[in-house]
């Protein structure tokens, strides 16, 4: 996956900002820490799709958010189900 575009730090990002996900615009709902690990922190990014009302959710590493991001896709039965995007960007 590449990373097209970072307006700035993905930890700043908050409720109302922009994610991109391979060009469709969603929006951020919440960033939150999902684990400390010690030496890294696993944060959660929520979004959703304004035009479908789907929502995701982004993982990653806060040391290493390149090698590490993740995206996933809440689906009607209330599983997460990881995505391939080719690109990204904030």
């Amino acid at each position: 996956m590449e990373i097209l575009k970072k307006s700035k730090p993905i930890g700043s990002l908050k409720e109302g900002d922009s994610f991109f996900i391979n060009g469709k615009e969603m929006k951020v709902d919440k960033q939150f820490l999902f684990q400390d690990h010690g030496n890294t922190k696993e944060m959660v990014i929520e979004i959703f799709n304004p035009e479908s009302n789907r929502e995701y959710q982004i993982r990653y590493f806060d040391d290493q958010v390149e090698s590490s991001i993740e995206i996933y896709e809440l689906l009607e039965d209330f599983q997460y189900t990881r995505r391939e995007p080719k690109n990204v960007g904030w």
